[in-house]
């Protein structure tokens, strides 16, 4: 019986140990996992500098060449929208509409309009702006190659380079029904060639003859888009030094921004992880199905909170018309409350239970969020383009 008590008490020591070494190395490691989440949630001023790939150093006639094309309407199937007709300075480069409309439509922003009759979808997304997308993925500690930067809600492309031709093959965007995705981009290289104009731009820009190809005219629009950066806002003045630059409230609203755990995911100098997140945005009812997002997951990359005041409205489908809306969608579905009845609770991003929003905290973080608009950036806008065609297509 001695053996037997001392047999049992030397079993009780030695789990109790095991208890309070495992318990210990829990605690370092959620200690771990704390200062990890700690170190990623940081935000900071934009860089006042901007990289690019090696393969595509940029130079002042690439980048004039690159603005051309951006403005011309050449680039689509039908000659009648250009890269600007849904990414318009007047619009902060993106537009104030929920869903774009591209081929067979006139108008800008808001007021564009699909003539009659009429075959061409809605975009199923919207347009985000192209203000600072020269540092998509940039992490907390200013890192990011801009050879592997995310594009797109769905992160389908990866560098500007390759995003600049996905639009160009898009049906609803800018291809139209008169060529194929396979077919277009040949057809875009042609007409270009036809041009005597383009045809001196491009060799001067890429120092060489017979310099229109497709390779060139993704490097050129993309070099033009790493020159629309906004990054003098106030707060990024604040983060700079100058700690007047933004009010008591907007500095309240910024605790709050943290406390509350919307930085979780809008974190970094562009307030965004870049990272998938599955939120169930309300649909949209222009779209004849749900948008299912990456790989059918209904994950959709953080988009990026600078610049809001020209981006409404906001999601992945434009659903919620304001900022307060935005946040009054995130309540509820920390909550648990579903507002899309294709995405149950159980399938929401863990982020969103950790959020403890409330409507009085609302005012405080939308000011905060007003700190983030920069509106000295490229507004100025090519009197003519080489094609001849109107400039930015049927916008008027």
């Amino acid at each position: 019986m001695y053996r037997l008590r001392h047999l049992l008490l030397f079993f009780f020591v030695v789990a109790l140990v095991g208890c309070n070494s495992s318990n210990k190395e829990k605690t370092n490691s959620e200690e771990r996992s704390i200062r990890k989440i700690a170190l990623l949630n940081r935000v900071s001023a934009l860089p006042t500098e901007v990289k690019s790939p090696k393969y595509n150093k940029p130079s002042a006639n690439k980048v004039a060449l690159g603005k051309l094309l951006f403005y011309d309407p050449i680039l689509s199937g039908d000659k009648d929208v250009a890269c600007v007709t849904c990414h318009h300075p007047n619009t902060g480069y993106s537009e104030f509409l929920d869903l774009s409309i591209g081929p067979n439509a006139s108008g800008l922003g808001s007021k564009r309009r699909f003539k009659s009759p009429n075959s061409i979808p809605f975009v199923k997304r919207n347009a985000q702006t192209i203000l600072n997308v020269a540092f998509n993925g940039i992490d907390a500690n200013n890192r990011y190659n801009p050879e592997q930067a995310t594009m797109f809600w769905d992160e389908r492309a990866r560098s500007l380079e390759k995003q600049a031709l996905e639009p160009i093959k898009a049906l609803e965007e800018m291809r139209g029904n008169n060529f194929s995705e396979e077919e277009i981009l040949n057809v875009i290289v042609r007409r270009l060639k036809a041009i005597p104009e383009y045809q001196e731009l491009f060799n001067e820009a890429f120092d060489s003859t017979d310099a229109i190809t497709i390779s060139n005219l993704s490097k050129a629009i993309a070099a033009f888009e790493r020159t629309l950066v906004a990054n003098n806002s106030r707060f990024d003045q604040y983060m700079r030094g100058d700690k007047d630059a933004i009010h008591i409230s907007e500095k309240d609203g910024f605790e709050l921004f943290k406390s509350v755990g919307c930085i979780n995911c809008h974190n970094g100098p562009m307030f965004s992880d870049y990272l998938p997140h599955v939120l169930g945005v309300p649909k949209n009812n222009k779209l004849p199905e749900i948008d299912k997002g990456i790989n059918d997951t209904f994950a959709f990359r953080t988009p990026s909170l600078r610049n809001l005041r020209f981006t409404a409205p906001y999601m992945h489908n434009g659903s919620l018309t304001t900022l307060k809306r935005v946040l009054e969608f995130y309540e509820d579905i920390s909550n648990g409350k579903e507002r899309n009845t294709a995405v149950p609770a159980e399938k929401f991003d863990p982020f969103v239970r950790e959020l403890k929003l409330s409507v009085k905290e609302m005012s405080l973080i939308i000011s905060f969020l007003n700190t983030l608009n920069d509106e000295e950036f490229d507004k100025e806008i090519p009197e003519t383009v080489p094609s001849g065609l109107a400039v930015g297509g049927n916008i008027n």
